[in-house]
Parts: structure tokens; sequence; C-alpha cells
């Protein structure tokens, strides 16, 4: 198997992508914000000095989707046509200490590569923003599990992980 963003020298190198047809490319990314069920309670009922949490956290998601090739360095920068953040909250269930919030990011773009980093991207960066709200009540909250669950268009077609 080679990768894409080396060289015949193995340097690192941005992909020429002149040459793919436009294709309607979607990617949908996940993640969760582990933390304690009395931090759940205050992000529920707006009671946090910084304001609403996951209305900050959605704006952050998006603007970071969008500027994503500024952070990951061989990313194209791409014009995205949808960029959509969901937020489920989650009560600790049986056995659990911690409560969470699961992050789902949808980016959708027609172009000649994918955007799977920017979902990725948008759910690192909302997770982050949580953390970074809910840091002064919860500092052992954790950022995990941020994963591509799926992919679709471009020459390798659809992508279906877990």
């Amino acid at each position: 198997m080679k990768l894409s963003h080396l060289d015949e020298q193995g340097r690192a190198r941005m992909v020429d992508v002149g040459h793919k047809l436009d294709t309607r490319r979607e990617a949908i990314a996940k993640g969760r914000v582990l933390m304690q069920p009395q931090t759940l309670a205050l992000i529920q009922k707006g009671g946090l000095p910084k304001g609403d949490v996951l209305a900050v956290a959605q704006v952050a998601g998006v603007m970071a989707a969008k500027r994503t090739h500024e952070l990951i360095p061989m990313c194209h920068p791409l014009l995205l046509t949808h960029v959509g953040l969901e937020f489920e909250p989650r009560e600790p269930e049986d056995g659990d200490e911690l409560a969470a919030i699961d992050i789902t990011a949808t980016v959708r773009t027609t172009g000649k590569t994918g955007v799977e980093m920017e979902a990725l991207t948008a759910v690192a960066v909302a997770g982050l923003t949580i953390y970074d709200m809910c840091k002064a009540v919860d500092r052992g909250m954790r950022l995990e599990a941020v994963r591509l669950v799926r992919k679709s268009g471009g020459k390798s077609g659809e992508w279906i992980g877990k």
C-alpha cells in the first residue's frame, strides 16, 4: 500500500487532484466528551458563566471545518456546501460514573477531494470547545473516540466504519 501524501523519495507532498472529476462528497465523524453528571446538568441548564456551551461548540465546529486546510498541512482548501453538528447528551448508564455528550459532524462538498478531515476537525474542535467552556467546573473531562464513521463520493465510493 502506497501513501498518497509521500513522493517517490518519501517526502511529504500535497496530492495533485486536478485530474479528478468533481463529485458529491460527504463525511460523517463522531466523538464524545466524558464529564461529571453535574457538568452535564450545568450545560443543559445553561448554568455556566461562559454562556451556551453547545451553541458555541457548534459555531466552533463549523469554523474549524472551514479552516481545516490551515491546520492540517496537506489538506486542500475546499468550498464546503454543508457543515452540521449534532450534540446528544448522555446520562450515566448502569455502572458508569460519567455522563457524556456525543458529537456528530456531517460535512459535504462537490469537488475533487473528500471532506473526511473537515468532519474530524469539526468534531475535535467542538469537543475542545466544550472542554474549554466547562473546565472551571470539571478539569477531568476527556475527549475521546474521535473517528470517521462514514464517507461517500469520489473514486473509492462509500466507506462505513463504526
